[in-house]
Parts: C-alpha cells; structure tokens; sequence
C-alpha cells in the first residue's frame, strides 16, 4: 500500500490500477499548489507537485473488428499498468499547419489509441480539485492529446487542477458517414467517451467529478462546445474554455458527407455500396479489411482534390444529424443549450495566416477570386448580397489597408468569417442570455515577424501549456525571453482560474471583467 504522499504509485480506475510518474514543472509553479495543513512525513519536501498519468485507456482499441465502430468500454487489465509513458497518436498524415506550428515524427497506431491523460496536484488524493477537459485541435485530421506540447503539468500546478487531454480519432477514422451502418461522428463519440470517463474516475485522481471544465482548441474548441450543449453530456459540464474555435464553418450537410463517403470509397476501389440502400455494412466489412495506410492515403488524395485558397473544411467532419450535433452549434446556443454553463471564449489575431501564408495559390489570388472565395465559404455574411455584398466589403477593408495585396484582405476577412465573427456573435447571445462570457484576444507575434504569420492559429498553445520548449523549430513561436514566460503567466494562469473558479481572476491576475455588448464590450487582449 502506498504511502498518502505517493498516492499517485497505484491509483484505481474502473479497468484497472495504474501507476503515475512524478511531472516537473517550474519551482515557482510548483510553489503555487496548495499542500494541506498537517500533510507531515506523508507529504516530504521532495515530493513532486505534480503527477502524470499517460496513456490510459478510456475506450478499446478501435481496430480490427471496432475499426469504425462507436467506442466500446475497455477489457480491463491485471496488476498495476504503468502510466508513464503517452499512448500512440490516432492514426493519421502530416498536419496541414507543420510550417507554422513544427513537424511531429509520425508515433500513431490504431492498436492503443483511444487514451487520455491525466495530471494532478500530488499532495492530496482526496482534494476534489476542479478539472479541466482539454481537447487538441487539428483540422478534425490530426493531432494528439499525449504529445508534449500539451503537456498538463505546469497548467496542473499553475491553476491547481486536474488537467485531463485526450486522443480521439481523426480523418476518416473518426469522420466517414456511412449512417445506415451505425457509422457517424465517430470522434465526437470519442469525446463524449473520454468525457464520462472523466466524470467516473476522476476523483480518484483528486478531482471533483461535479466541477469539469471542457476545453479545447479550433477543432478542440467545437468538441468542447458540443459536448456542452449536447443532451447525453451537457450535464457533466460546468464551463466551457473554447479557443479559436471555426464558428464560420457549419457542420456537413448528410447529403454532402454521404457524396464525400462516396468519392473517398471509389478512391479506395470499393465498390461504392453506400449508395445502395441495406449494403453500406457490406461496405464497412471491407473497409475493416484495409490496412489504414490505404485509408489515409485515400483521404490524403481527396483531401489535394478539393483544396483551393481560403478552404478550411477538410473532406470529413462533423455531420449535422448525427451523433452529439442535433443542431448546429451555434444555433444550439441561440437557442439557450448553454443554459448556465459558463464560458470563456477567444481568438488570436491573425488567425488565418496559418492556412494562407505559405499557400501559393492564395498570394497569387486577385480581387475576384477573393471574391468568389467569399461568397463560397462566408456564404452566413453575404447570402442575401450575394457578390455585390462582398464586393462592399472587401473595398471598405482595401480602404484600410491600402498597401494590402488581396491575398492578404482574404486572410483578413477569413480571419473574421471563420472565427472572430461567430467568437463575437456567441458573446452577444449569452450577454443577453444573462450569462455573459469572457472574451479574449491573443496578439503576441514571433519576435522578428515581418507581418507574415503574426499571431496566428495555434499561436497561444505554448503559452497556454508553457510548454516553449516542445516548440524548438516552431516558426509561430520563434525565439522566447523572460516576457513570454510572464505572459504565459498571465495567459494560462486566467484561463486555469477561469476553470478552477467560473472567473479569469485572481492574485496576481489582470482584471478581467466579463463580455456584456454594446458599444464598448469588454475583451482582454494577451501580449
């Protein structure tokens, strides 16, 4: 039996014990983590303030037989599963953003995929610590909870709190729609599972399974919302963290996804059986059959089809109908989803940069291909105008920056379509809802930017984690000084209050007063 200082050695689940690892975290960091009165020899001076638990299943691995099926409970395991190490990635390609954020070494495998991660304050198991939920972006294509770059530790300490990430599947593994076969929003089922995993063995990670935080970051931030507003999970969730979340992109059509399900099965030589009613299970037998290598690269191939300049979508994401997405998100919070679910919501400055920056055909685009792009993807703002409205708008944006190419007036007016706009326009409603949310603008460039990226998508992650360190060759972050630790700071220490409280304050904190509308609204700008 381990020692209540060294708790974190054999921890049980609902699947089995397992075994934590000590988590570094700065000195400073580790001061601000509250050690209980009395704590005595149980909790000795070299203790770690904080300990991780990596690579802990929430769901059977999605192979095989479970390829493409919804998460299914875990078998279990004997004796004492070693926790120390992050399981692998969910299978997937290159990140479109690796330019901007840094190229990771390919570490997925579909055997093992479906982990979280947990990290917790090691001085009390016992303490009922708030938790915070958080869920990595990626396009709905990549990404992964147990990389370093989102390692919980430092946030664990700095806010003291439970910090939970976790994988969930991707690209086509979490997206296809094949609906007669049970097979839709795969991912979003994936979060909904780590999520009651969460609620049923956190506290024995020290955590309050009645005060979680959902967060996210772009295709993050829409899973955290989701999840708030969605029947089945919103009452496991107190407040929302959603970053740069695409609030200007809807969910798929169910005609448009059955149509991509389509294309992506002729690319495989599949027959295309979904479109024949009763044999989409014929379809799935054969696609479970397919070493995933050929999936992806099937999906890689749709994906170069359809790109074009200014395009976020990729080929498969949430479908609007299935499973966890009734109603599109934000007509779900129009329509009060939200209910008293606080909210802290924000964007960095230039997001699209990321997408656009190193995109040849977007800097050679003119003014009539900005055009065009506008009226395709930013089809909310200028439906009833149509290309009459857009041309008014660019204009009056070309009026402001008279020396910008159009290249850059569609990075501008995409940085608004796609996020600052829908970020804004949820603010409002849940003003006038009473339930106002905090709102935030991140603006710190690389040191040396020329104006190329700015502060672009992605670019408050290190921040948030500070985790500068996972980001050796990232030209978003570029070179760090004693300002950028402050700042991360003063960034992530808001947002882990805001998760541990319902507000971004406290000592040491900026005031930071919530978002009611009107003439002159309240938004907190970082760096």
């Amino acid at each position: 039996m381990a020692a209540v200082g060294e708790w974190w050695r054999s921890v049980r689940t609902e699947r089995g014990r397992v075994r934590g690892a000590p988590a570094p975290v700065a000195d400073d960091e580790a001061d601000a983590v509250r050690r209980p009165a009395g704590a005595g020899a149980a909790s000795p001076a070299d203790a770690p303030a904080v300990a991780a638990f990596r690579g802990i299943p929430y769901a059977a691995s999605p192979a095989g037989a479970l390829r493409f099926s919804p998460p299914r409970p875990h078998e279990g395991w004997t004796g004492v599963r070693d926790a120390a190490r992050p399981g692998p990635a969910v299978p997937q390609g290159p990140s479109r953003l690796e330019r901007v954020m840094g190229a990771r070494t390919p570490d997925w495998d579909e055997d093992g995929c479906l982990t979280l991660n947990v990290w917790s304050p090691a001085d009390a198991p016992d303490a009922g610590r708030p938790v915070l939920v958080w869920f990595h972006g990626g396009g709905f294509t990549s990404g992964c909870g147990g990389w370093d770059w989102y390692d919980g530790a430092r946030l664990a300490a700095l806010g003291d709190l439970v910090v939970v990430t976790a994988n969930y599947r991707v690209g086509p593994l979490g997206w296809l729609f094949l609906p007669e076969a049970g097979v839709a929003n795969l991912g979003l089922q994936d979060q909904a599972a780590a999520l009651r995993w969460v609620h049923e063995n956190i506290a024995a990670f020290g955590g309050d399974p009645g005060r979680i935080t959902v967060g996210g970051q772009s295709a993050g931030a829409y899973a955290a919302l989701s999840l708030a507003v969605a029947e089945p999970t919103r009452g496991l969730v107190r407040r929302v963290v959603a970053q740069s979340g695409p609030w200007g992109m809807p969910p798929q059509d169910p005609a448009a996804a059955a149509e991509t399900t389509a294309d992506f099965l002729r690319l495989l030589d599949v027959p295309d059986k979904a479109a024949v009613p009763g044999n989409e299970a014929a379809a799935l037998r054969e696609l479970r059959a397919l070493p995933v290598e050929r999936l992806l690269a099937a999906y890689a191939r749709l994906a170069a089809d359809r790109a074009r300049p200014g395009r976020l979508a990729p080929p498969m994401y949430p479908v609007l109908g299935g499973t966890g997405l009734p109603v599109a998100l934000r007509q779900a919070v129009a329509d009060g989803a939200l209910g008293g679910t606080e909210l802290l919501i924000g964007t960095v400055r230039d997001e699209m940069t990321a997408f656009l920056a190193f995109d040849a055909a977007a800097r050679a685009c003119t003014r009539d291909d900005v055009l065009r792009i506008m009226c395709e993807d930013a089809r909310g703002d200028f439906r009833d105008g149509g290309r009459a409205e857009a041309a008014v708008a660019y204009d009056d944006l070309a009026r402001l920056r008279p020396d910008a190419s159009p290249a850059d007036l569609l990075t501008e007016a995409a940085t608004g379509w796609m996020f600052r706009d829908g970020a804004t326009r949820i603010a409002e409603q849940r003003a006038a809802q009473g339930t106002p949310a905090y709102v935030y603008r991140f603006d710190r460039a690389p040191d040396g930017d020329d104006g190329t990226l700015g502060a672009t998508h992605c670019a408050e992650l290190p921040f948030l984690f500070g985790t500068f360190d996972a980001y050796p060759r990232s030209p978003m972050l570029g070179r760090t000084g004693p300002e950028d630790r402050r700042l991360a700071r003063a960034f992530g220490g808001a947002l882990a209050a805001f998760a541990a409280t319902g507000t971004p304050n406290g000592p040491g904190l900026a005031d930071w007063r919530p978002y009611l509308g009107g003439p002159a609204p309240e938004v907190m700008y970082f760096g």
